[in-house]
């Protein structure tokens, strides 16, 4: 069975017997301390990040292969990260309230990015 870690003040601990319950390590608190909701937000940003990861990789990738077919397979694979990464962002906008709040707020807006938390309320 695979160990799942949590990281709290202290040194990062392993807990076994849960690691079929989770779909990634690095918790900062026990498991059994959190209630459903936050693990499926763990869950949830932990493939964002994830994904937002992979599509910066395939991207060097593509930058530094000199075969042209290589580098348009390796921007094809980072444009079905970022597919990905959107699916699951729109997941946690759904399952958030304040995800969803900001994500109004600044996503496909025009203007200055830091100047629109001005009219917006709870910023």
């Amino acid at each position: 069975m695979q160990a799942v870690s949590f990281r709290s003040v202290g040194p990062r601990v392993s807990l076994r017997g849960i690691g079929d319950r989770m779909s990634a390590t690095d918790l900062h608190e026990k498991p059994e301390a959190l209630d459903s909701h936050t693990v499926n937000m763990h869950r949830a940003i932990r493939s964002l990040m994830e994904e937002i990861e992979a599509v910066d990789w395939y991207r060097q990738r593509a930058d530094a292969t000199g075969d042209p077919a290589l580098k348009a397979i390796m921007l094809h694979n980072a444009r079905e990260e970022i597919e990905h990464a959107s699916m699951v962002l729109e997941w946690i906008r759904r399952h958030d309230k304040e995800f969803d709040e900001m994500l109004r707020t600044y996503l496909f807006k025009e203007g200055e990015i830091t100047e629109l938390e001005k009219g917006s309320p709870g910023v």
